[in-house]
């Protein structure tokens, strides 16, 4: 899928995101740039992506997240086989060494 991805614009929002300063901004941003619905999916792969990664069971985090086993299988895919994006944003969140 990098292939994909990889274009002008996607590169253009990118830098716009790292220009970002604090949460108040990701907010204000964020919410300009995505529907709720969009957002809130975002922000519930993330908790699925800790939750996977804390051996929690795939009931356990649907009915925490209320995210589907299609979801949660979507992200434990990323998590076994992506690019290894969650797991360097949780070694920087949580100060973890390699």
């Amino acid at each position: 899928m990098t292939k994909k991805i990889r274009t002008a614009e996607v590169d253009h929002l990118f830098e716009a995101i790292l220009t970002l300063q604090n949460t108040e901004e990701c907010y204000q941003f964020f919410e300009d740039v995505c529907t709720v619905n969009e957002l809130l999916s975002l922000a519930q792969r993330y908790e699925v992506a800790q939750m996977l990664r804390k051996k929690n069971t795939y009931l356990e985090i649907a009915e925490k997240t209320g995210a589907s086993t299609a979801t949660i299988s979507r992200v434990n895919r990323s998590l076994n086989y992506g690019n290894d994006g969650y797991d360097m944003v949780f070694k920087r969140l949580y100060g973890e060494e390699d």
